[in-house]
């Protein structure tokens, strides 16, 4: 089974169609404002913030916990200088960008070990490793992901389960299609590559580390060369 959260737009809606299309498998999706408009069977509202929740919605899915792959892509974003950031909304990105990942992990590991087998990849983002200003909260929480997942590793390498992040530079998905066209030009223009990264790298990244049972407690930069 393949469980993604925040599949009802950007990477995550992406990844759970192609999924949908490419594989006999049991693929089920999250959202939690954005209803989707249509696959509803396969789509489940849950909130990540929300152990509870979280951990019903994995007990829910019974005898279908099989092979699992679990794809983390549930976040927000928030732009603010620090020293003007709005504490609420900084610490609101935190919690949904790392407690949502953990929550769902928490939920779904003991499953995966029972099976021996299970692929955990959470979406991290370049803006853990690039300075970047007005995104404390953001990066602070992706980057965040780096060391749970070495953690977490650790813990079930020996069952095959492995755990790792993609962090992810500019893509052709999500929140750049709000940006306009000359600033979307500049952010091109600091990308080594010349482009900005298409859905169809982020689906192979994603097998790749399905795949690929050695690695383990790291992250991929899925960036184009941007530093």
């Amino acid at each position: 089974m393949i469980i993604i959260t925040g599949a009802s737009k950007g990477v995550g809606k992406y990844l759970f169609n192609t999924f949908l299309n490419e594989t006999s498998q049991d693929v089920r999706g999250t959202y939690f404002n954005s209803v989707p408009e249509k696959n509803l069977d396969k789509y489940h509202q849950v909130n990540v913030l929300d152990y509870e929740n979280v951990e019903n919605f994995i007990t829910g899915l019974g005898n279908h916990l099989n092979d699992i792959v679990l794809i983390n892509c549930a976040g927000i974003a928030y732009n603010s200088f620090a020293h003007k950031s709005e504490p609420a909304q900084w610490k609101s990105v935190v919690e949904t960008n790392l407690f949502g990942s953990y929550h769902f992990i928490r939920a779904i590991l003991p499953y995966m070990r029972n099976n021996k087998f299970g692929r955990i990849i959470n979406f991290s983002s370049v803006v853990a490793l690039k300075p970047t200003p007005g995104v404390s909260a953001y990066a602070a929480s992706k980057s965040a992901l780096w060391g749970l997942s070495k953690s977490i590793a650790s813990e079930n390498a020996s069952l095959n389960i492995t755990i790792n992040n993609i962090n992810l530079g500019y893509s052709e998905l999500g929140m750049i299609e709000t940006v306009p066209e000359k600033f979307k030009e500049q952010i091109v223009a600091q990308i080594p590559a010349g482009l900005l990264c298409k859905p169809i790298d982020i689906f192979n990244t994603v097998n790749y580390l399905i795949d690929t049972s050695y690695i383990n407690g790291t992250s991929i930069d899925l960036n184009g060369a941007l530093v």
